[in-house]
């Protein structure tokens, strides 16, 4: 059971941070032309913003502790990245099966 919700918060999240990404890219290339969002649009683009710091932040703990226990930290870092904290509970499973 934990596995099938593991892997449903897995795509979901690797969705929606792929979206808030194109978001993020869309309202660069507003920017530079002197353009704005649609107004319905800035509350997302907000909680989009947050959620991509807040999984910046996991990526890089992620990556962290990779690289601390001799593991590729880039790999881990992006995709804790794209999966949220899922990931990091994964590299934790991994790691505590390794020292066993």
């Amino acid at each position: 059971m934990q596995q099938k919700l593991f892997s449903l918060i897995k795509i979901a999240s690797t969705a929606l941070i792929t979206s808030a990404l194109g978001l993020e890219i869309w309202q660069l290339y507003l920017l530079f032309n002197d353009a704005s969002l649609p107004p319905q649009l800035v509350p997302i683009f907000w909680i989009a913003s947050i959620a991509l710091i807040a999984h910046l932040i996991e990526g890089l703990i992620a990556g962290f502790i990779a690289n601390t226990c001799k593991k590729n930290f880039f790999i881990y870092g992006v995709y804790t990245f794209f999966v949220g904290f899922v990931g990091l509970l994964e590299l934790q499973e991994i790691i505590s099966s390794s020292k066993e």
